[in-house]
């Protein structure tokens, strides 16, 4: 299957587990999250499917529907007005703006619950899916993406800008986290050893940052789907401020070859691995 097919099919598969988990819920907070999840490009849930079909996993499909859960409320979350205060996500009004500010609160709590509730029907062996929830919750936590979050919010009102080290150590929890650990996932159904995809996970996190802030200079909001040239008006340290536009995408280009190479154990089982990681530095949005 071509990458393209792939990760449509898994944003598809993901989408439909958290509808049918919703199902019996008529209410407007339900309704938001499923609003929430739509529209994604549902990156994390395929690197679930991918790395667990390495492993012949061929049952993932609650694994990548709970991570897309605890990704979609980490987005319902940021784009608040107490922490980045956006008006768009995916070209469409964020949740907030369509319904209110309570209602966005609790469908990001309701999203994050559902996600470990989907964790529990992960199709591998209990002690396996132990390690699941335990490392789902460490990605997600203070030590992971809560964590990034709160070193991007005090950066906000610091009196030096941050400086490259601290960027990187900023992203590798706010947005490489939940990265790893979807690309991890597979590896911990199975048992076996992370450390190849681990090593994939964090170069192809740290990529997808990078270009994240070169977007955020060259793109526009129609194409990105939501504002751009926030952080340079806000004067944050990103890596474009610091490295300059041209060097921050010979970086991405380099970490994506760190995170193909490091597949290199699975030989072309990984392939789709490999051109989901070169799609990171060649999006548009």
């Amino acid at each position: 299957m071509s990458f393209p097919d792939a990760l449509t099919r898994a944003r598809d598969l993901a989408e439909a587990q958290i509808a049918a988990a919703l199902t019996d819920v008529d209410l407007p907070v339900a309704e938001a999250m499923r609003y929430a999840v739509r529209g994604g490009k549902g990156l994390r849930a395929f690197l679930v499917i991918e790395s667990a079909s390495l492993y012949g996993i061929e049952t993932a499909a609650s694994v990548a529907a709970a991570i897309e859960c605890v990704h979609a409320y980490s987005l319902v979350h940021d784009d608040l007005p107490c922490m980045d205060d956006d008006d768009l996500r995916r070209g469409l009004p964020t949740v907030h703006r369509k319904w209110d500010e309570a209602t966005a609160v609790l469908a990001g709590d309701a999203l994050q619950s559902l996600g470990f509730g989907l964790l529990v029907d992960a199709d591998c062996p209990a002690e396996y899916r132990l390690d699941l929830i335990r490392s789902f919750a460490l990605a997600g936590g203070v030590r992971g993406m809560v964590g990034g979050q709160a070193l991007d919010i005090m950066a906000e009102t610091a009196d030096v800008p941050l400086t490259l080290e601290q960027v990187i150590r900023l992203q590798a929890g706010k947005t490489g986290a939940l990265i790893t650990w979807s690309a991890t996932a597979g590896a911990r159904m199975a048992g076996a050893d992370i450390t190849a995809l681990q090593t994939y996970g964090d170069a192809l996190g740290l990529a997808f940052q990078i270009w994240d802030d070169v977007l955020d200079v060259t793109g526009d909001a129609a194409t990105v789907g939501k504002a751009v040239g926030k952080d340079a008006s806000a004067g944050k340290a990103t890596f474009v401020s610091l490295l300059g536009l041209d060097e921050a995408k010979r970086r991405a280009d380099e970490l994506v070859t760190k995170a193909c190479d490091a597949l290199a154990v699975y030989g072309q089982s990984a392939e789709t691995l490999r051109e989901a990681a070169r799609f990171v530095i060649s999006r548009d949005r």
